[in-house]
């Protein structure tokens, strides 16, 4: 009953009156809905396409929804790592006229996973510690801002690969409370209790169903979280007391924390009575230094830590090869035309569903120092390329949209129309044109 019905959204999308939004959730029909690999969650949470996009549904109370709805936009506007609200559908009634739940409506976020997803067989070690290490970031971001979460586990937190690593986006708000005067010690030391503890279930939940290594500690991994977390606090916030003709030290804190990915915006800096001792201390910090970077120089938006790896590059190729001297703009921008764009270009377009551009980039640079290692030379960027599609590439699952299992509703189209590397039409590649 499209008349009754209460739509607050983030944007106007003509789109969500087209939803069957009289039908129960479960029982939606199947040219609606596309089955995506999703965590564990107390209320159904259905898949569907909106307007050529992805956005997850979830039925819940109305109160509920708005409460999560005005909390993503809160977290958004703080530039933490969370998904985007779309909308929130109330007054939902069925065609005998009875009452329905409510809807949140969210964007689906291209190429990221649940930590279920990302392994086919079982869980290594290695997985687990950097999916950890990734929450960890993820809570030390929204602690930060003065995000208590109340819920955080591995099955709230969607994962999307950085080279090498994973970074963590917040998935599930409903529990979350958002302090404008920051958070105590003891609501963080709760969150982080409860995080091991809920990391701890869901690797035991894995190990029961034969699918974790064996050797593994879910205890040991569990407990990851303590120590990378406090590592990283620390770092934003703990106060550091030196002589005061070593001044050396606050510039040093500042490439720390740029080496962690930190911004400071603000420090507080203090001075004994004697004036022999200076204490400083990090107010505000704001995560995203290499991010900021990368997009100010080349436009690229990327996770940080492929950030990283692309400005490594592009210092690395303004050294070697750039004829534009110091100008860090241009170089940047011929770096980007002759390197970065050729590179994503050359993926076939059936590939490009696979993964997102940055971390492909990022992997042909793996796989050029493999095979340079291997060959004892430098291997032309041409040549890396087309081994990397044909031999590793092509042998990946698409992880823009990953289809989940197989249901009782088979047939079931994935949206391409958001899934490629990069829009407009198929650009000729000249190989030869790598550097």
């Amino acid at each position: 009953m499209v008349d009754s019905l209460s739509i607050t959204a983030s944007a106007v999308d003509p789109g969500l009156l087209t939803l069957p939004w009289s039908t129960p959730l479960a029982d939606w029909p199947s040219n609606h809905i596309v089955f995506l690999p999703k965590g564990i969650s107390r209320h159904l949470v259905r898949f569907a396409t909106l307007s050529g996009r992805v956005v997850a549904i979830k039925e819940t109370t109305e109160e509920m929804a708005r409460r999560e709805y005005d909390m993503l936009g809160n977290l958004q506007r703080l530039d933490a790592p969370c998904v985007e609200r779309v909308a929130v559908i109330a007054g939902r009634t069925d065609a005998a006229g009875e009452p329905l739940p409510a809807a949140l409506v969210t964007s689906h976020l291209r190429f990221s996973l649940p930590y279920r997803a990302l392994f086919t067989q079982v869980l290594r070690p290695d997985t687990a510690t950097r999916l950890v290490d990734a929450l960890a970031l993820l809570l030390v971001r929204l602690h930060n801002v003065g995000f208590f979460w109340g819920d955080v586990s591995l099955s709230n937190t969607l994962f999307r690969r950085d080279a090498g690593a994973f970074a963590a986006y917040l998935v599930d708000a409903e529990t979350g409370e958002l302090h404008e005067s920051g958070l105590t010690a003891g609501q963080r030391a709760h969150d982080l209790d409860v995080a091991r503890t809920n990391i701890a279930g869901e690797i035991m939940d894995l190990e029961a169903g034969g699918r974790l290594e064996g050797g593994v500690d879910a205890i040991a991994i569990a407990d990851g979280i303590m120590e990378s977390y406090h590592s990283l606090w620390g770092a934003l916030t703990d106060t550091e007391t030196f002589r005061s003709d070593e001044i050396w030290h606050i510039t040093e804190r500042v490439h720390r924390l740029n080496d962690l990915g930190f911004d400071i915006g603000e420090m507080s800096i203090d001075t004994t009575r004697d004036g022999t001792r200076v204490s400083i201390q990090p107010k505000v910090v704001d995560a995203g230094h290499h991010q900021r970077r990368l997009l100010r120089l080349t436009g690229l938006d990327v996770e940080e830590n492929q950030a990283r790896r692309l400005l490594n590059d592009l210092d690395e190729y303004r050294a070697r090869v750039s004829r534009l001297g110091s100008d860090e703009e241009m170089v940047a921008h011929e770096w980007l035309t002759r390197v970065f764009e050729p590179v994503v270009k050359a993926v076939p377009f059936e590939y490009r569903a696979k993964l997102e551009p940055a971390e492909v980039f990022h992997q042909v640079l793996e796989h050029r120092w493999y095979m340079s290692q291997e060959r004892g030379r430098s291997v032309p960027l041409a040549e890396v390329l087309t081994s990397y599609i044909d031999d590793v590439l092509q042998h990946r699952r698409d992880e823009a949209t990953v289809m989940g299992p197989p249901t009782e509703t088979t047939g079931i189209p994935v949206i391409t129309g958001e899934l490629a590397l990069s829009g407009g039409e198929e650009d000729e590649v000249d190989w030869r044109d790598l550097v």
